[in-house]
Formats: structure tokens, C-alpha cells, sequence
């Protein structure tokens, strides 16, 4: 269908560009306080989607969902991204775009808690074998320039899967009645607010900014908070939330292709085999499909 067929092609250029958001945010924290960056960020985001307000498209409120909405911000942005920071400070862009490989398994596990479904054993079985191999990555990860203190950075990542997992599933109870665009307003505007205060209080901005500095703060801005955000809640809006999730498995290749080109960083031949556990644990845990996640996942 071709309505499915576009859903599928918002989702792999959302990945591409979440992919290239850890190289950008290396880039940035290189010349400014993480906190600034976020906001930076989030301010960048809210301006667009004030301007663009108009075709803000389907609102359909109702009584509570401001619970939901507060939650799918406070998921994200908020905690995933002050996790993010906290990752990025501390592994490299290619290891922290690896533990991302566990969000599909982590999704079917919120869906098994939430919805009392029923989950193959294949799929138990993929998620402890990529949770080993990302462990083995963290663990075997050596303390270099761009990731001094791996394990803490990779723990730091997983934190903000979790946060990942809740929001996808957040995400398919309100695109019911909501827009994407709404959604990912949202989720600027409110992410916007957060840091603020946060940036505030810690590290002073530098007296100066070099273009990459700047340019990595509006590239991050514009093409992944409006743009991966926006294209994946689309895709999700279009698509079982499982099966949707599911795509996040292409982000470590993503990442690991822009970390080598842009940042020179690699893998050492362990590192490799951890990661094609964590992939063969992610094929293993799909071995049978997804099962759809019902739209009212929070009724």
C-alpha cells in the first residue's frame, strides 16, 4: 500500500538522521555545556513549529490525556536527552548508537507488562541475547578520547532507552487524536521550558562559537528534532507501534557509518562481535513478527 510504503520510508530517514544526531552532539558538547545544547536544540524546534502553527493539523482532547502528554514529554525530551547528554559525555557516538538495538525488544517487553500479551519464546529468548551482547560491548569498551568512561556512558544510553521505550508506546495511545505535528510541537515547547532553568544554572556559554559549533546546534534543531521526531511519529501514527519500533534496529548502522566518516572512530574486532550479538539477538527476538500493540495500550 502506499500509504504503508511512505510510513516505511519517514521511518528509515528518521533513523538516518536520529543515527547522525550522535555525531552532531559530539560535535556540539565539543564547544558547549550539554544543557545548552538541549535548549539550543528545543528553542530551534519551537520556532519552526510556531511558524508552520497553522498546519498543525488533527486536536482532539479529552479528559486525562494531559497526564499522557505530560509523560510522553517528560520521556521525551526531557529524561532521554539529559541521559543522552550524560552518555555522550562519556562513550563514543558508535557504542551509544548500539545499545539502541535493544529499544524493539524493550517495546515488546512494555507491551507484554501492559497488555498481558503473549510473547514468543524466540523473542525472550533474542532480548537476553542482545541485553548480553550490549553488556559485553559496554564492558570490553576501552576508556579512549572519545569515550573515557564507556561503561557509565553506555548505562547512561540504556537509561535513555528506557525512556525511548515508554514514549513509544505513549505515542501510539495519543496519535489517535492527535497529529504528528502536534505531538512533536509538544514535545519541543515543553522540552524548550525544561532546559531552560537547567542551562541556566550550570556552565555559562562560551564568549565565542565556531561555525561547527553552531551549525551542529542547528542541524540538530531543525533536522532531527523537527525532522526524525516528526517522521517517526508519523510512522508510528501509520504503523503498529512494534512494528514500527522495530526500525530503530537500523540506527547503529546509521551510526556507526557516520561515526567513522565524520568522527574517525571504530570498533575493535571484539567490539564487532559484541555488536553482532546484539543484532543476531534482535533477529532472533523478530523471528516471528511483531505483535501489533493495541491503539488504547493505556486504558
Amino acid at each position: 500500500m502506499p500509504g504503508r510504503t511512505f510510513a516505511t520510508l519517514c521511518l528509515v530517514l528518521a533513523m538516518a538522521l536520529w543515527g547522525s544526531s550522535f555525531i552532531a552532539l559530539k560535535l556540539a558538547f565539543a564547544e558547549l555545556p550539554p544543557m545548552w545544547v538541549v535548549f539550543g536544540r528545543m528553542a530551534i524546534g519551537s520556532l519552526v513549529f510556531l511558524l508552520a502553527w497553522r498546519w498543525r493539523g488533527r486536536v482532539e482532547y479529552r479528559p486525562g490525556d494531559w497526564r499522557y502528554l505530560l509523560l510522553l514529554a517528560a520521556c521525551e525530551p526531557c529524561l532521554y536527552f539529559i541521559f543522552e547528554a550524560l552518555a555522550l559525555q562519556h562513550t563514543s557516538a558508535s557504542q551509544a548508537g548500539m545499545i539502541t538495538a535493544l529499544l524493539p525488544m524493550l517495546v515488546a517487553v512494555g507491551a507484554f507488562f501492559f497488555l498481558r500479551e503473549r510473547i514468543a519464546a524466540t523473542t525472550w529468548a533474542g532480548f537476553l541475547l542482545a541485553l548480553i551482547g550490549a553488556l559485553w560491548l559496554s564492558l570490553i569498551g576501552e576508556a579512549d578520547a572519545s569515550a573515557p568512561a564507556p561503561l557509565l556512558g553506555n548505562f547512561y544510553e540504556f537509561l535513555a532507552v528506557l525512556c525511548a521505550t515508554a514514549y513509544s508506546l505513549l505515542l501510539k495511545r495519543l496519535c489517535e487524536r492527535y497529529s504528528p505535528f502536534v505531538l512533536t510541537a509538544m514535545q519541543a515547547f515543553i522540552g524548550t521550558l525544561f532546559f531552560l532553568p537547567l542551562a541556566l544554572a550550570g556552565q555559562s556559554l562560551p564568549a565565542e562559537l565556531s561555525f561547527q559549533g553552531i551549525a551542529a546546534v542547528a542541524y540538530l534543531g531543525l533536522l532531527v528534532t523537527v525532522g526524525a521526531y516528526g517522521l517517526y511519529n508519523f510512522g508510528v501514527s501509520r504503523l503498529p507501534v512494534s512494528q514500527a519500533s522495530g526500525f530503530t534496529n537500523l540506527l547503529p548502522v546509521f551510526t556507526l557509518l557516520f561515526a567513522a566518516l565524520l568522527l574517525g572512530e571504530s570498533l575493535s574486532s571484539w567490539q564487532y562481535a559484541a555488536a553482532a550479538l546484539v543484532f543476531a539477538g534482535v533477529a532472533l527476538s523478530q523471528w516471528r513478527g511483531s505483535t501489533p500493540v493495541p491503539a488504547g495500550i493505556l486504558d
